[in-house]
């Protein structure tokens, strides 16, 4: 049925008047989201449906929420920004979006059904509210990570993005099914508020509760509620993904002690935070951070390291805001910045770096080949650096005009790279 309907809507688009296009796109959204959960038998009526939303760490936050789970015993699917997962079964995420519509969700609910599962962990995004992929999502429960600036120019304020959010927590009140759990950051201003919302139950998670707090560049570890915990992730933010699946997973019945031992062996979550080893004396890290506060929670990660930082802009048209104050923080933070090519799409890539560069002090270098500014950087690394390359995580493509794609992987480019670093040197020597 979905691939029937990617057919129809591909011809559709070809012979419909763009201006009739804008005008029926929201009674098409509408309509095809009900036909769509229809025709599949509304699958999340029976399943134990668990959205994660929030600006930044859903990805990892899901991945959390599928290993628990899975740990207590659950069979229990994944739809999310990296992959798509039915227990062991896997699939990266092609679509360079987290919420596919068309009845994507719909269509894998069913097949999450179809191999016996009985929960499912599903990202939701603000702008797949725009589309009403929200709709029939049959909520049981719901994380929101965090509320910052992002997708400013989508929703057309940062006010209407904050209530995009709302609707995905008013969706979770809404819901038919009997538990509503609201699990939302209670040290953010915007996410706190929505901890007022009509549920069954709403919790807030917060900082202060992450007893003798401490890590290093591979993992972070805290006590909880006479708990110990210790994840195989850097940074205090993913104590915090943590802390927020901890405590959705005990109100379905997950005792903690459980939840400790599965995070304590989760497995490497794609570009997040992801570590690439190739016998280098140095560190690689890939990671999707995009935005001025996941980019400096990135950094301090690092913070006894000494840094070199790649990154561009991701989305050229939208978040213009963001381009000074990101090269602000990559300067302030990072001891090499090297800017590159991300995602430019319509606009002028070299428009977009420059407007990185405005925000800094120092004058970065600047390589626009993203291959070869990772491989600029790898070079330069020396025993006990850091490399940072930040921006895509797991987005398969990098976007140009018109609608091109160039096929991409940073992990991947950053291993082809070092192994052909290995190589010179010890063809050198």
């Amino acid at each position: 049925m979905y691939e029937f309907i990617n057919a129809v809507v591909r011809v559709l688009k070809k012979i419909v008047p763009e201006p009739v296009v804008r005008l029926l796109r929201p009674i098409y959204h509408i309509k095809l989201a009900f036909l769509m959960a229809l025709a599949y038998g509304f699958p999340a009526r029976k399943l134990t449906v668990i959205g994660v939303t929030g600006t930044k760490g859903k990805s990892t936050t899901a991945e959390m929420l599928f290993t628990i789970f899975r740990a207590a015993g659950y069979k229990t699917a994944l739809l999310s920004t990296i992959r798509f997962a039915i227990e062991n079964e896997s699939e990266p995420n092609r679509y360079k979006m987290t919420l596919q519509g068309r009845g994507f969700s719909q269509a894998f609910m069913r097949k999450a059904l179809k191999a016996g599962c009985t929960h499912l962990i599903i990202e939701v995004t603000s702008e797949s509210v725009l589309q009403y992929r929200h709709w029939f999502l049959g909520l049981d429960g719901l994380i929101v990570t965090n509320i910052q600036r992002e997708h400013i120019e989508s929703h057309g304020s940062f006010e209407n993005y904050v209530a995009a959010k709302r609707i995905i927590v008013d969706t979770l009140a809404s819901s038919r099914k009997p538990r509503r759990i609201l699990v939302s950051n209670e040290d953010i201003p915007g996410s706190r508020a929505f901890l007022s919302a009509n549920v069954s139950k709403a919790i807030g998670f917060s900082g202060r509760e992450l007893n003798h707090l401490s890590g290093n560049d591979k993992s972070i570890s805290f006590d909880y509620v006479g708990t110990h915990f210790s994840l195989p992730l850097p940074g205090a933010f993913n104590a915090m993904n943590a802390l927020a699946a901890i405590k959705l997973c005990k109100e379905f019945g997950v005792p903690t002690t459980t939840a400790a031992t599965a995070l304590e062996i989760l497995p490497p979550v794609r570009g997040r935070v992801e570590r690439i080893e190739k016998g280098q004396d140095f560190i690689a890290i890939v990671d999707y951070a995009h935005t001025p506060d996941s980019l400096m929670a990135l950094y301090g990660a690092f913070a006894n390291h000494s840094k070199i930082c790649v990154l561009g802009n991701t989305g050229g048209g939208r978040d213009a805001w963001k381009r000074p104050e990101m090269g602000r923080i990559a300067d302030e933070s990072c001891d090499t910045v090297i800017l590159t090519n991300e995602d430019p799409y319509d606009e002028d890539p070299q428009a977009i770096v420059k407007a990185m560069a405005a925000g800094m002090k120092r004058k970065p270098e600047i390589i626009m080949g993203r291959r070869e500014a990772i491989s600029a950087a790898l070079r330069a690394a020396r025993a006990g650096d850091v490399v940072l390359i930040s921006g895509k995580g797991t987005d398969p493509f990098i976007m140009g005009p018109h609608g091109t794609k160039i096929p991409w992987d940073d992990a991947q480019v950053v291993r082809e790279e070092l192994e052909r670093l290995h190589f010179l040197r010890s063809g050198a020597s």
